[in-house]
């Protein structure tokens, strides 16, 4: 496979990673070249300015996993063990997996799952990265040398970022360390981990050259420690993950945030955990905890409509659920007596918690992130209905779940009947009446994430006394109780990941991750089971652990549409999207094991071209 090409050679068309990003219906699109201007060097890639402003690109790539309706980070977190696909009324969402996430399916969807979205805007993430990579010594503008590497740093960490997803995501994929000049066919799939020490390599270097504070949503040096250390744990390499962990913990500029601040912090009946959550205070200098963020404001450049977080994780509440005379008890309505939809947003329950997330892992009931006023459950709601009020009694008192004869008073018990974390997903839209979640800068690695992934590092060597230290950083600050050694496990750091992460992190990349390591080491784990690498797709910790603590999988569950939720081991690494692969006629961009296509497979490749940038 061949990797570098010369980048000397003008560039008059849009190339870049052209068989891997085109979209599923235009299989010969890419044949035909369109100007654009980002592509044009002369323009754009002979000054420091210009290569700052190709990685724009990448962080508006960045922004879109979080943004507009059925934003990508659903699916990460639906193929986990803390949600489910709720929505109920049609075929196609992610809940058959066995039956509908095949190669040649509909991958990027925002009813169905974004699977092919991190596919080719992964990708295309890699291409910007990399343009600015092989360009970086185009510029005869820098002020130094310092300014130039700043430049490759920041370059280095978004191509890493992507990749760390992807080969968590997908497994064996092309390794691209170049801008693509011309047209490629020629693709090959690089071993994952060859792939990773790439990238563990580029974050070391970029980590001195990239400065300790930048503006909010530019990647400063915390954000390169960050995403180290989950390359060094990937890596098996714990001893590094705890450094570079605790570089960034210990360096003097990040702190958990404990007590209240920020322009709302007077506010009665709040605490610290609200407080950390509002979209008005994340990004402020006051902000200790914050490592990377994207930033989504109503006037913000290539924004999409808004974080739409109320709209994909808050139930379907507006209907459904009955009075148990047998009346419609809520309404959407704005305005009225009991205003729901204002308070809570207008749910449908896309992102349906489940009962692990919901109940399971919450075991204090000082926790603040599960007490009232932050955490809602359905009989917080009341029976909002104007049209029932004088001739229903249960106007104005909590919803029920059953009536006194015991019948089920909610038409779809899994879209709209649920527990939810208000302060996370509650995000005003004033433009519009019926909120769906509005304009919101968003974390991407916060310091509490850093805990908990050096804590997990400290367990995976052993070291359950260091590990519960870090977990009960992120624990009491929330008003828990401390564990003691001898109860923190690696499912305590993965029950702590899904207490402080939700709707934050890339939970199915985490997991998958963490399986990977199980298989890499043969480290028993907390379920008493040893893993390898040789059966992975038929035996792992991932669907191990999604089936032990969830009730939906394989269990006979049914939509109202009439859909089973089926799971397979399979499912830990994701399909190549069909297009991809049956494009790269002159290469060979494997299949994982469990889906069609498989069977084509040939050695993933072993060694890199590096450009040596």
């Amino acid at each position: 496979m061949k990797n570098q090409l010369n980048h000397k050679k003008p560039l008059h068309w849009i190339l870049g990673l052209i068989i891997l990003v085109i979209a599923p219906s235009c299989d010969d699109e890419w044949l035909t070249p369109r100007p654009l201007s980002f592509y044009a060097p002369e323009n754009t890639f002979n000054s420091a300015s210009g290569l700052w402003g190709a990685l724009v690109a990448c962080e508006r790539n960045m922004r879109h996993e979080y943004t507009g309706d059925g934003p990508p980070i659903l699916t990460e977190h639906i193929f986990s063990e803390v949600a489910i696909e709720g929505t109920t009324d049609k075929s196609g969402p992610a809940q058959d997996l066995n039956l509908l996430i095949t190669p040649d399916a509909n991958l990027n969807s925002a009813d169905f799952n974004r699977i092919g979205w991190y596919w080719y805007e992964g990708y295309n993430g890699i291409k910007y990265a990399n343009t600015v990579i092989s360009r970086i010594d185009d510029p005869t503008d820098y002020s130094s040398e310092a300014e130039r590497n700043h430049i490759l740093g920041t370059a280095y960490f978004h191509r890493a970022l992507r990749y760390y997803r992807l080969t968590h995501q997908f497994g064996d994929v092309p390794l691209i360390l170049q801008e693509i000049l011309e047209p490629r066919l020629d693709f090959y799939s690089t071993d994952r981990e060859v792939i990773l020490r790439k990238m563990k390599a580029d974050l070391e270097w970029a980590e001195p050259w990239v400065p300790e504070v930048m503006d909010r949503g530019q990647v400063q040096k915390g954000a390169i420690q960050h995403l180290l250390t989950k390359v060094n744990l990937a890596l098996g390499e714990f001893d590094d993950a705890i450094a570079s962990a605790s570089r960034l913990i210990d360096g003097g500029q990040y702190a958990l945030m404990t007590e209240r601040f920020g322009a709302i912090s007077s506010y009665p009946g709040k605490n610290v955990i609200w407080d950390l959550h509002r979209p008005e205070n994340k990004s402020l200098n006051a902000n200790k905890e914050a490592i990377l963020m994207v930033m989504d404001r109503i006037d913000t450049d290539g924004n999409s409509g808004g974080m739409s977080s109320m709209r994909q994780a808050v139930p379907f509440w507006l209907t459904n659920i009955n009075t148990p005379n047998g009346n419609r008890g809520t309404i959407d309505q704005p305005g009225i007596e009991f205003d729901h939809v204002t308070n809570y947003g207008r749910g449908i329950g896309r992102m349906r918690g489940t009962w692990y997330h919901q109940s399971m892992i919450w075991d204090d009931e000082n926790d603040l992130r599960h007490a009232p006023g932050n955490w809602m459950n359905m009989q917080d709601l009341v029976y909002n209905n104007p049209g029932i009020q004088g001739t229903d009694e249960y106007y104005g008192k909590p919803l029920q779940f059953r009536n006194a004869q015991g019948q089920v008073l909610v038409v779809d018990t899994i879209r709209s009947w649920f527990s939810w974390p208000h302060y996370k997903v509650f995000v005003p839209q004033p433009q519009n009446i019926r909120p769906a979640g509005g304009h919101s800068d968003w974390y991407i690695f916060r310091l509490a994430e850093s805990y908990l992934l050096r804590a997990e590092a400290h367990m995976w060597k052993g070291n359950a006394a260091a590990a519960a230290a870090d977990v009960n950083a992120v624990r009491t600050r929330a008003g828990a109780a401390p564990y003691t050694p001898d109860q923190v496990t690696m499912a305590t750091v993965l029950d702590e990941r899904a207490r402080e992460l939700y709707y934050e992190e890339p939970r199915n990349t985490e997991l998958t991750r963490i399986a990977f390591i199980y298989a890499k080491t043969g480290i028993q784990a907390p379920n008493g089971k040893t893993y390898n690498m040789a059966s992975f797709a038929e035996d792992n910790y991932y669907y191990d652990r999604i089936m032990s603590v969830t009730d939906y999988y394989n269990k006979g569950v049914f939509t109202r549409h009439g859909d089973t939720y089926t799971m397979s081991p399979y499912h830990v690494l994701w399909p190549v999207p069909a297009n991809a692969i049956n494009s790269n006629t002159r290469g060979q961009i494997n299949q994982n094991k469990g889906y069609s296509g498989f069977e084509d497979n040939v050695p993933p490749l072993t060694t890199i071209e590096d450009p040596g940038n």
